[in-house]
């Protein structure tokens, strides 16, 4: 049995979301069998739950403070059942009639997804992908609990750049950095080719959930979650899009 893969919810997530889901991944193998035998929320609940997340957050921001069933499944363009089924995962949070408070909402979702701590990631791949994954969403990612600690590169050539604030160092190296000091969470931006080998070593040096920016389906093994990022193929929808709407003359 190979590691799982979970198709992405029907609202688009930026990759800072998928980090979230597979950081609660991350977070379930620290679980004993009991906790898991216990486990009550679906994985396609989970998928969704960063969501939830991003939009409250939004919320609170603005200075809202309770909001309901109907708002949510609005922005999230999910029915209010869905939602109220969603948030019943949670805990007893919404009464009928008066709505959710906002703050509850927000620290359970923390909780579930195990963002109130900061998580631990590394970059394999120092080349363009690497720069471009590393530099379009720090801040964001640090603001979201994520740090990168590590940059690797997976070519002789890329060794010594500076990524992130990082120096990316040889990618022999992994091992003995893992035994010393281990990472749980990967962000994968390497070649197409070599996507699938790198993750296998990832997973044999202890790393549970690897966000992927190759530009091919990997079949984990087992025990090891991996999200998928390709603006490749979210073209590739939008085009048909495009194309149909060409084609009624508009």
């Amino acid at each position: 049995m190979r590691g799982r893969r979970y198709a992405a919810p029907r609202t688009r997530v930026p990759p800072i979301v998928n980090l979230c889901i597979i950081g609660r991944r991350a977070k379930s193998r620290g679980q004993t069998t009991q906790d898991r035998m216990t486990e009550t929320i679906p994985p396609a609940v989970i998928d969704r739950l960063p969501a939830y997340y991003r939009y409250l957050t939004q919320l609170a921001e603005a200075g809202e403070r309770e909001t309901s069933s109907q708002e949510v499944g609005e922005a999230l363009d999910w029915t209010p059942a869905q939602v109220r089924r969603d948030f019943s995962h949670l805990g007893r949070l919404g009464k009928q009639g008066s709505g959710y408070r906002i703050d509850r909402l927000l620290g359970e979702l923390r909780e579930t997804l195990g963002l109130n701590r900061r998580w631990r990631m590394m970059l394999v791949g120092a080349g363009v992908l690497g720069r471009i994954v590393a530099s379009s969403g720090a801040e964001g990612l640090h603001l979201s609990g994520f740090d990168l600690a590590r940059v690797y590169a997976d070519q002789e050539r890329h060794v010594g750049a500076v990524i992130g604030g990082l120096t990316a160092v040889d990618w022999s190296s992994l091992e003995a950095d893992q035994r010393g000091d281990p990472v749980r969470v990967a962000v994968l931006a390497t070649s197409g080719a070599r996507a699938q080998a790198v993750t296998e070593r990832l997973a044999a040096a202890g790393v549970y959930a690897i966000l992927n920016y190759a530009s091919t389906a990997l079949r984990p093994p087992p025990g090891v979650e991996v999200r998928d990022v390709n603006p490749v193929l979210a073209l590739q929808t939008m085009t048909y899009h495009v194309a149909n709407r060409s084609a009624d003359g508009a």
